[in-house]
């Protein structure tokens, strides 16, 4: 039998869960600098999570999805990064990434949002529609893992900077003050 998954909005009561779940998704990962719980908190200290989805089974948080808000050098507007994305390992490769994802993406398109960027695996994102594009560009990252979604048909042309959450290490002092922006 498989256990019913609900998709829901984060709550202040899953943060130490999300946090968790974060930390053990990323563990292993060789390509993760193992940060990705400090970003987590910076968006959410920021009220930059534009969207935090966890994925819950017999009421255990054992996934989480988050989007925030970019820039886009040429002006573009209502444009989201999708990351951290974490599902516990045991729970890996059945799905719960995916329901995430999906679900993360309808709620921007709901909110009127116009696309959704990310430094991801090329295998994975391209499912869901994301494309490399040529001409936006997120500095200092390969071109191949950076990937773009436009939900209205204008793909903007620039530099993409994700929310200076996203430069957070936990070495930040004081509640991450310095991550406000106006």
């Amino acid at each position: 039998m498989n256990p019913k998954i609900v998709i829901r909005n984060e709550t202040h009561g899953d943060v130490c869960a999300i946090t968790e779940v974060t930390i053990a998704a990323f563990k292993t990962l060789e390509i993760s600098n193992h940060t990705e719980q400090f970003i987590i908190e910076a968006l959410r200290a920021a009220k930059a999570l534009t969207v935090s989805l966890v994925a819950e089974m017999d009421g255990r948080v054992i996934g989480h999805i988050a989007f925030s808000p970019v820039t886009i050098s040429d002006g573009t507007p209502n444009w989201y990064g999708l990351g951290p994305v974490s599902v516990l390992p045991e729970h890996q490769r059945k799905g719960i990434g995916k329901a995430l994802t999906k679900d993360g993406l309808s709620r921007l398109k709901d909110m009127n949002a116009q696309g959704c960027c990310l430094v991801g695996h090329p295998d994975y994102y391209r499912k869901f529609g994301f494309k490399n594009v040529s001409g936006l560009v997120h500095e200092g990252v390969p071109q191949e893992v950076f990937f773009a979604l436009s939900f209205d048909g204008h793909t903007p042309q620039g530099i993409v900077d994700f929310h200076e959450g996203f430069k957070a290490d936990g070495q930040q002092e004081g509640g991450g003050d310095a991550l406000q922006r106006t």
